[in-house]
């Protein structure tokens, strides 16, 4: 009985670690996602704002879950090149 009893506290426990973790994850998982549509929008419709929103936008996903930042940074470095030849691209052909 008693077993049964703390088995039952230990995955109560769990549930709420896990939706705790969850909480804290989904922002920067949410403006990491936008951030992505952005950019894939502006490399298929040709705007440099569109790529330039999803740079920031993948900047402030880092701030949102700091830990995640290594695996974000290349995003962001990537993401400000793109916008800067896309907009010199832009410019050749017109």
């Amino acid at each position: 009985m008693v077993r049964w009893i703390l088995r039952r506290i230990f995955y109560s426990l769990t549930e709420i670690a896990g939706a705790i973790a969850t909480t804290l994850v989904m922002p920067h998982i949410i403006v990491m996602g936008i951030g992505a549509i952005f950019s894939w929008l502006g490399f298929f419709i040709r705007k440099s704002w569109c790529a330039l929103v999803g740079a920031i936008l993948y900047c402030v996903g880092v701030l949102f879950f700091i830990m995640y930042a290594i695996f974000c940074i290349p995003m962001i470095i990537l993401g400000f090149i793109g916008y800067a030849n896309q907009k010199k691209i832009m410019k050749q052909v017109n």
